[in-house]
């Protein structure tokens, strides 16, 4: 059965390294992890995103920003006939911790906009989601000036283990 990840994100060189395109850093990782595996992986544009197929997995990154996400997931989904519980979206999330990484199945949207434009599109909130957490800012700091702020120099040094530990979780599904 196909399964489709989905790892949101903002195009555009500002917003590469921001805890917004944990994502996008996570799906780097897991193509490093494949690359050993696989032959060279191969990028193509279509459903407003980039996207490559792995065995019965299609990655997507989609090419909209955050907020119109859902777009390029209702897209691929309906294209490969996806289920929307075989689909699984990789975001940051301020609620957990920085570096927490955790799983599940459904859950509400937490104030996240890719996440409530994905549950718009797909029509459901029934879909898998990998939940990077990049912490919460302190009162100081408007929610959106941190999440697409840059890590701070401790964070970047934990940054790679954190990133190859999402990776493993959404290779495991892979292979699940």
């Amino acid at each position: 059965m196909a399964k489709l990840i989905v790892f949101l994100g903002n195009p555009g060189l500002q917003y590469r390294q921001t805890r917004h395109n944990v994502a996008w850093l996570v799906c780097d990782s897991l193509c490093d992890m494949l690359s050993g595996t696989v032959p060279q992986i191969s990028w193509q544009s279509k459903f407003h995103g980039l996207y490559c197929k792995q065995g019965d997995s299609i990655l997507l990154k989609p090419q909209t920003f955050m907020n119109e996400s859902g777009i390029s997931v209702q897209e691929a989904s309906k294209f490969y006939n996806i289920d929307p519980k075989q689909v699984m979206v990789v975001h940051d999330d301020i609620e957990l911790e920085f570096g927490k990484v955790k799983a599940q199945l459904g859950g509400g949207m937490g104030g996240h906009n890719g996440l409530r434009s994905v549950k718009q599109h797909l029509g459901t909130d029934q879909f898998r989601r990998l939940r990077v957490g990049v912490g919460r800012p302190d009162a100081r700091i408007q929610v959106a000036d941190h999440v697409l702020g840059r890590f701070s120099p401790v964070e970047e040094r934990l940054l790679g283990s954190i990133l190859e530990c999402a990776a493993e979780t959404a290779l495991q599904y892979m292979n699940a």
